[in-house]
């Protein structure tokens, strides 16, 4: 039986989540699975992966074949390296012990780039906002300086005329 690992779309018109499945290549997309091995939300900035990186690996190593998409969610969160290191492990290139060490530092690694962008993308949306109200504060004291010399010429109209009444009653 060939299987695949792909998608099966979720969510609603417009919101879509995806579930990271290992499935029957004859099945329909959204159809019967074998296993889940996962979520996908691509609505989130950065997108919301959930996987069982063993799980994956088990599949791979069993001749699962992965679409595009779900290579490169695969490749992401380290499945596809963990396979690599296993394969060299069977093959007696590396130890148990080293093949875990080698991805424990790549996955610190990669959860300090992800850590950065969600900082920077922060960072971004804090900046934006900070300009936004600065322009904001701009346009209101653009309008509140507008509209004091209209309230100071008709004051001063008003103080005219009430001098000159009361000059006339002298």
């Amino acid at each position: 039986m060939p299987v695949k690992i792909r998608l099966q779309r979720h969510g609603k018109k417009g919101k879509p989540y995806f579930w990271i499945v290992a499935a029957d290549s004859r099945a329909k997309r959204d159809g019967k699975y074998l296993e889940k091995l996962g979520a996908y939300n691509p609505n989130t900035n950065p997108a919301t992966i959930d996987l069982d990186v063993d799980g994956a690996v088990k599949w791979l190593e069993n001749g699962a074949q992965p679409t595009d998409t779900a290579r490169a969610i695969l490749s992401y969160k380290g499945a596809l390296l963990k396979k690599h290191l296993a394969g060299g492990v069977k093959k007696g290139a590396l130890t148990e012990e080293q093949a875990e060490a080698k991805f424990n530092a790549w996955m610190e690694e990669k959860a300090a780039k992800i850590q950065a962008k969600a900082d920077g993308l922060t960072k971004a949306e804090a900046d934006a906002k900070a300009k936004a109200l600065e322009a904001e504060k701009a346009i209101n004291e653009a309008r509140i300086a507008a509209a004091a010399p209209e309230v100071v010429e008709e004051v001063s109209e008003e103080v005219a005329e009430e001098t000159t009444a009361s000059n006339e009653e002298e």
